[in-house]
């Protein structure tokens, strides 16, 4: 018996001691939905899953896998795009699910209390009956939990008005690899120190597992109203978009999709879009209902001047709803169009729309793979899905590649490797093309400080020892890593 396996034994006979027997999985049907998360290129077998129910039980699971040296990999409900919850093949998947109450609603003071496994959807259902809801919209919020949005810093297609995870959670419970619960923010819109909170959001569960969080409650606008506008050209929907926002505009989300998104999306969904535009602006305008229809008037007027040739209005709930409908089933609805494709996740100034846009053209003809874009238009966080069959050999690394040069492509734009997905292992070259070695090495420098037995999550989030000299000459962190076999991503 190899010392690995060893290990494998000493650490599932503790488990098992400390665990009621369904909270544990071992076997390899209950381990195969756990290989992957929304990032399905990407595969890794756990030999354990844990389901913990209560924070006692998670501090236990990490005690015994700090005693052990195992690494442990939080995931939430798996719907993260970055492989962020990808297993590490010899470490425990420690699975949120079990933890999924709402602790308590507070509508006098605007807040929620819950456990990381509630999902993102429930939250906005337990607080209607007060008039209240929660403001980040992920696509998967019928599905995602809060704790994996903490985790990823998740935004939806209402982020542009209302913010990320990190502008709507006031507090956090977070379990440290050393085994400290550690309250940090509360609720309150303020709170004295460093902070903390924003350091957490988006920290893919590399510097502890969340087990609470509070988060804020929004009063449901007054009334809101939904344009669907069609255009001809791409570059006139970018257009609108920027005249919009420059005339100090703030809708409550602003999406685009191409032609081919549009395509899937209507087959899909029967939103009644037009199937012969080259891109839609789908734009929400909400506040108070006297000065709703003098905005409204206004976006479209700048919709007419930027060249769209249909332009529908949506006053009532249920047209509203069939709207959003095909762009919130965009990514299921292009799932049609071919056996397999890989959401892509980058952010660009508005300004460089068009011209990003033209170059994910250019890669897609060089590469011979279709593209269909969603994104959030206003805030320049585009979401390209690369059409590809695993099926065929090499395909998926041609895929991935492709996606690389696509990130690379919003770099050189001024713009970032990720708006809301993440790093997770999926953008790790792209961190070494964002980030300089001297940056990188303080992104360990925080990891170290946070989790020094360096379990937590690892091979996530920042290129390791070899990566980025081996892509680029840049040679980063000189420290230790716990897990050198991970160098390799």
């Amino acid at each position: 018996m190899n010392p690995i396996t060893k290990n494998h034994t000493a650490v599932l006979q503790h488990l098992q001691r400390t665990l009621p027997a369904e909270c544990l999985i071992t076997d390899g049907a209950g381990l195969r939905p756990y290989e992957t998360d929304g990032l399905t290129a990407i595969r890794e077998m756990p030999w354990v899953v844990v389901l913990p129910e209560t924070e006692a039980q998670v501090v236990d699971v990490m005690a015994i896998c700090r005693q052990h040296g195992v690494p442990v990999i939080p995931r939430g409900a798996g719907t993260g795009l970055s492989g962020g919850a990808r297993p590490h093949k010899d470490g425990v998947v420690l699975g949120l699910s079990k933890m999924n109450k709402i602790l308590s609603i507070d509508p006098d003071n605007r807040v929620a209390q819950v456990q990381p496994g509630v999902r993102n959807l429930a939250i906005s259902n337990a607080a209607k009956p007060h008039g209240l809801y929660y403001a980040p919209d992920p696509s998967s919020q019928i599905a995602c939990s809060i704790g994996g949005n903490v985790a990823e810093n998740a935004g939806g297609v209402h982020c542009l008005k209302y913010g990320l995870t990190v502008h709507n959670v006031l507090g956090v419970r977070v379990l440290t690899s050393d085994g400290d619960v550690m309250e940090i923010g509360g609720a309150l819109y303020d709170n004295p120190g460093l902070d903390m909170l924003a350091l957490l959001c988006g920290s893919e569960g590399m510097l502890g597992i969340v087990t609470q969080v509070t988060v804020a409650l929004l009063p449901e606008p007054e009334k809101k109203s939904v344009i669907l506008a069609g255009f001809k050209q791409v570059t006139d929907a970018g257009n609108a978009v920027a005249s919009i926002i420059g005339a100090g505009i703030i809708p409550a989300g602003m999406e685009m999709m191409d032609k081919l998104a549009v395509q899937a999306a209507e087959q899909f969904a029967h939103a009644g879009y037009p199937l012969d535009a080259a891109a839609i602006l789908i734009i929400e305008l909400d506040g108070a209902e006297a000065e709703l229809s003098a905005v409204t008037a206004q976006v479209i007027d700048h919709l007419n001047a930027s060249g769209a040739y249909q332009i529908d209005q949506a006053d009532d709930a249920e047209t509203q709803a069939r709207l959003w409908k095909g762009r919130k089933s965009a990514f299921p609805a292009v799932g049609r169009l071919s056996p397999d494709y890989i959401c892509m996740d980058g952010t660009i100034p508005r300004h460089q729309l068009a011209h990003v846009l033209t170059q994910i053209d250019e890669l897609s003809e060089r590469f011979g793979l279709a593209v269909a874009n969603v994104f959030h238009a206003a805030d320049g966080n585009l979401h390209p899905l690369i059409l590809f069959d695993a099926n065929v050999p090499g395909q998926t690394d041609h895929a991935m590649a492709m996606g690389g040069e696509i990130l690379q492509c919003c770099v050189a734009a001024g713009g970032t490797v990720t708006g809301e997905h993440g790093i997770g292992v999926e953008k790790l070259d792209t961190m070494c093309v964002q980030f300089t070695s001297d940056e990188l090495d303080q992104f360990f420098r925080i990891k170290d400080a946070m989790d020094p037995s360096g379990v937590l999550n690892p091979g996530k989030g920042i290129p390791t020892l070899t990566r980025c000299g081996e892509l680029g000459g840049m040679h980063v962190h000189k420290g230790r890593l716990p897990f050198p076999e991970l160098e390799r991503f």
